[in-house]
């Protein structure tokens, strides 16, 4: 994953808002059950009552904590409180039948906790009658909250009212906090989303990009079911990782290491239930993730070998059809298609039964929590509501706990994707342009020229090509004839440039091929493939596909001169027909002379014909090459073909056999100088007719 980080670069904005969203909705969503403790503690059990030292005292109450203080603790008492004389308050505190009163002043957090280390047990003496000397501060709040309570009644404060005011004012702010907790969890899933797409985005574009860069010995190291797998199926998977990682990298270490403060401020003998749950939370999650880990890694092959297959019976449905073997190719899917349910099914009712068994472990550590809690309360060491926050803390750490285990479930899987992606967008490819290309000389003829070349496939020991020698004039048509295998295909994909020669050199325009751009090479050259291949769309379409802005007049030439312009003209749409997928609506003769008119349309300088001519009827065959003449007087013209009748009137004749070229010529010549041309000739006509 680590690989592919720069991808987030362009996002670095959106990033860091979601940083900070996420810090505030952590903030959120651990100060709730604080909340919640403080209305059950403050709001319920003392009645709302807050204060930790008494906001009202009485004069004779207010003389007899003074005359147990030392001048010091005086001054400060004094300091603390405004004497009132004459007081009336009836409709504000509830207070009766009191003239002077002491009231506490505005005091800050320090001060108040100053006050409270003054006056609390000396408060609680002169209440009470007691002396108490109690080394647990929970016990002694406890003991002291409830006490204010009683003074307060016994001065006749409106206690009701001020419980409901408190409970009012902390729903209100827990109210509040909730909107703002999920108003930053739905901009965070919203930003993650974005970014998460946006990423995913631009690397569906650079492994696109890059596979139309490769050259014909990467495409051999790849199938295209795998590449196309990587570019949905992967990507997929890194998209929503993601997503996870987003949410969750910063948000569960957050609510893991802030909830173990906050419940550690509840309770610190409570401390090792939340260990204890979080141990065996991780102990399980880790034996399911060394389960299920495994799996993961072959559901990616899989699912690579199914969309081979279906690949593979998409295309040749007729070939299937022809043969009647349904049969055989629905066992051969079923049983691929079987493995991967199969795979799916066992890691879906793993992690199925995962989230029961974590539901579980934290209701159980729940009931942990309320057993001990209770006996806490019972002995006055601990609140009830500090108890319910306790238990929400530990929910929420355990939550953290899971949510990351999660997500370094899902990274393993994402991981092996984004290796998968990294791996093509690594490949070297082995045809480069030149860090300084020359350009062309256009005012050159475009004549093609081997010295001395040799080439092999990557792996192979024997050289598929050896030692050719030819040229190629412009205006003039050369015709490359040989039996299958003999290296016809692949001496044109050398002047293509699909790839390189392993020694020799090829030019065009007595320029060599390898010191100048590829789009400029491939500019110069209308290629017809062996086996014809139409984009869908209409016909118009795939004919500007080489030059989108050929006028009518080039368009309407080319058809004619392909001899597609009776097919075409024949529907009701023309030049707008449309073309399926795979080109499935129209025959193979149709898309030969379509593609055939697509090269003409592009009126480049040089035409390679790989075998175009062989879905065609002798009559449309010769129809066709005899109206070439009319465009390509001064075009450098090459034909691949297995007919004689095809190639006998071209300038030059070139004969290969087992990766050479055994015969050079015009047919008259070669008749009688070539054998293995008299050979492929005797093959196709009775004696006398060639």
């Amino acid at each position: 994953m680590l690989k592919l980080k720069g991808y987030l670069k362009p996002f670095i904005s959106l990033l860091l808002l979601i940083f900070f969203l996420i810090f505030i909705q952590a903030q959120m969503d651990l100060a709730l059950p604080g909340y919640l403790s403080n209305i059950v503690n403050v709001g319920i059990q003392n009645e709302g009552i807050e204060e930790n030292v008494p906001k009202f005292l009485n004069v004779k109450d207010m003389d007899k904590i003074l005359n147990i203080s030392n001048d010091n603790e005086k001054n400060i008492i004094l300091k603390s409180y405004n004497y009132i004389s004459d007081f009336d308050s009836t409709n504000k505190y509830g207070i009766k039948n009191i003239d002077d009163i002491y009231v506490i002043k505005e005091l800050s957090n320090e001060n108040n906790e100053i006050l409270y280390q003054i006056i609390a047990s000396k408060f609680i003496k002169i209440v009470t009658n007691k002396e108490l000397n109690i080394n647990d501060k929970r016990k002694f709040e406890q003991i002291n909250s409830n006490v204010i309570n009683s003074y307060y009644k016994e001065l006749g404060v409106n206690i009701y009212k001020i419980q409901i005011s408190y409970i009012k004012k902390t729903g209100f702010i827990m109210i509040l906090v909730t909107i703002i907790g999920a108003a930053s969890s739905i901009f965070v899933g919203f930003f993650s989303s974005k970014i998460a797409a946006g990423a995913s985005k631009n690397l569906r574009k650079d492994i696109f990009t890059k596979v139309l860069s490769f050259t014909n010995n990467e495409y051999d190291k790849y199938s295209s079911s795998t590449l196309i797998t990587r570019c949905t199926n992967d990507i997929s998977q890194i998209q929503t990782t993601l997503i996870m990682i987003l949410r969750m990298l910063l948000y569960a270490p957050l609510m893991g290491v802030e909830g173990v403060i906050k419940a550690l401020d509840k309770s610190v003998s409570m401390s090792w239930i939340i260990v204890l749950g979080v141990i065996i939370l991780l102990g399980f999650i880790l034996i399911t993730f060394s389960i299920v880990m495994p799996k993961f890694k072959l559901i990616q092959k899989v699912l690579d070998k199914i969309n081979l297959i279906t690949r593979e019976q998409l295309s040749g449905m007729l070939v299937i059809r022809g043969f009647n073997n349904q049969n055989f190719e629905e066992k051969r899917f079923d049983k691929t298609n079987i493995d991967l349910t199969r795979l799916n099914l066992f890691v879906n009712r793993t992690m199925a039964f995962l989230f029961p068994m974590m539901m579980l472990i934290m209701n159980l550590t729940s009931l942990l929590i309320i057993w001990v809690g209770a006996k806490n309360i019972a002995n006055s060491a601990m609140k009830v509501g500090d108890m319910m926050a306790f238990m929400q803390y530990a929910i929420q750490i355990m939550s953290a706990f899971l949510s990351l285990s999660m997500m370094f479930m899902m990274i393993p899987r994402a991981s092996v994707s984004a290796l998968r992606i990294y791996e093509v967008l690594t490949t070297n490819i082995s045809i480069e342009d030149p860090k300084k290309p020359k350009e062309f000389d256009f005012n050159m003829k475009a004549d093609i020229e081997f010295e001395n070349v040799y080439f092999k496939y990557d792996g192979a020991i024997e050289y598929m090509l050896k030692n050719i020698n030819f040229k190629i004039k412009e205006g003039e048509t050369t015709a490359i004839i040989g039996s299958t295998g003999s290296g016809k295909t692949t001496l044109i994909n050398l002047i293509m440039r699909f790839y390189d020669p392993d020694k020799g050199k090829i030019k065009v325009k007595n320029q060599l091929i390898n010191e100048v751009k590829q789009k400029d090479l491939r500019d110069l050259i209308s290629y017809i493939p062996q086996k014809s291949m139409l984009f869908s769309g209409t016909v118009e379409s795939n004919l500007k596909y080489g030059n989108s802005y050929a006028d009518d007049n080039l368009i309407n030439d080319s058809i004619e001169i392909a001899q597609a312009k009776n097919f075409i003209n024949d529907e009701n749409d023309g030049i707008q027909k449309h073309i399926s997928q795979m080109s499935k609506n129209i025959s193979g003769g149709q898309k030969q002379r379509v593609s055939i008119a697509r090269a003409l349309v592009k009126d480049s300088d040089i035409y390679i014909f790989d075998d175009s001519f062989s879905q065609l009827d002798y009559k449309t065959d010769s129809m066709l090459r005899n109206d070439l003449k009319k465009i390509t007087e001064n075009k450098t013209i090459i034909i691949i073909a297995q007919r004689i009748s095809t190639v006998k009137n071209a300038d030059q004749i070139l004969v290969m056999d087992d990766g050479k070229i055994v015969g050079s010529g015009k047919h008259d010549y070669l008749i009688s100088n070539c054998e293995i041309y008299k050979e492929i000739a005797n093959s196709q006509f009775s004696k006398g007719e060639f």
